[in-house]
């Protein structure tokens, strides 16, 4: 089985921004004006969500806009702090408004939002600043937690491409069978979200499930996919802790609850040779099922924390 006593959720979040700052600074390289790209977040409530957006007044010119108060719901206004937190970014505060061009045929910024901009050249410094509005400012807490309606334009770049770096090779150039799989597993999350999946440095894929997420790995003979969900943290008493899943995978049929340290995982395991999409599709429910449903009230029992408990109930 796929190990998961090396995973860290914090370095797996950063390694999960990294891939999709990359993906989205290869995007606003090519921005042209044909469309504006808008990058949203979801909220539990009906009030405006933050967002930032792209678009080309001229060629070979980007400009970002992201969600001024005037913009925003009630429930997500941005107190002093983050205000100063996007100027410090370098982005200007929406009654700041940029010189007129001659060129810009879409006049100024709307005064109701934040704005910076740059030439295509910069797409890289673009992409680093609109990340960190998003993950630091708005509070985001990974990428799948971004609205699904155009992260297709930016996880797969202006042109159908493999993923970064291709599937790991050995030395005389022969394709790894766990690349071979990880192939085959992302071309059926593709299928099944409608756009590429997410992946961290390590690998591993993140998948949103309501309130938190869960994880895949495949297994470096290929013979296995295995999904996880880190389902409560900083549980206070071993003991106690394996008492309760040891009750809990008496009772469950197809997942299985691990004690790691001080967090409690709950796993599903899929032979993958064959590979079989449907069996993979049907994992993915079953363990988002278990996952979004028994990890407050297990937190609560053993007097630990679910993965994002800011985010619970929205």
């Amino acid at each position: 089985m796929a190990d998961m006593d090396d995973f860290d959720l914090d370095r797996s979040t950063a390694g999960a921004w990294a891939e999709f700052e990359a993906r989205l600074a290869e995007v606003i390289s090519m921005v042209d004006d044909s469309g504006d790209l808008t990058i949203g977040t979801e909220s539990g409530s009906a009030d405006p969500s933050p967002f930032v957006r792209f678009s080309s007044p001229r060629p070979h010119w980007v400009r970002c806009t992201a969600a001024g108060n005037a913009n925003l719901g009630a429930d997500r206004q941005l107190g002093p702090e983050q205000v100063q937190a996007m100027t410090d970014l370098g982005w200007h505060p929406p009654d700041e408004q940029p010189a007129r061009s001659p060129e810009d045929g879409q006049g100024t910024p709307a005064a109701r939002d934040f704005w910076v901009e740059g030439s295509q050249e910069e797409a890289e410094q673009l992409a680093a600043v609109s990340v960190a509005a998003l993950r630091d400012v708005y509070g985001v807490p990974h990428p799948v937690f971004l609205a699904p309606d155009q992260l297709d334009e930016v996880l797969r770049g202006p042109t159908p491409v493999e993923q970064p770096g291709g599937p790991p090779v050995l030395a005389g150039g022969q394709v790894t069978v766990q690349g071979q799989l990880d192939d085959l597993v992302d071309a059926e999350l593709t299928r099944l979200y409608g756009h590429p999946p997410i992946r961290d440095g390590e690998g591993d894929v993140a998948i949103r499930v309501g309130s938190t997420m869960i994880f895949l790995r495949t297994s470096p003979d290929g013979q296995e996919v295995v999904l996880f969900s880190a389902v409560v943290h900083d549980l206070a008493g071993r003991s106690r802790a394996a008492e309760v899943l040891n009750d809990l995978n008496v009772a469950a049929r197809w997942v299985k609850f691990q004690l790691i340290r001080d967090r409690v995982f709950v796993t599903f395991s899929v032979l993958a040779r064959p590979f079989v999409p449907e069996h993979l599709r049907q994992a993915v429910r079953i363990l988002s099922e278990v996952a979004d449903g028994i990890d407050e009230e297990l937190a609560t029992k053993l007097d630990g924390r679910t993965t994002f408990t800011e985010l619970d109930g929205g």
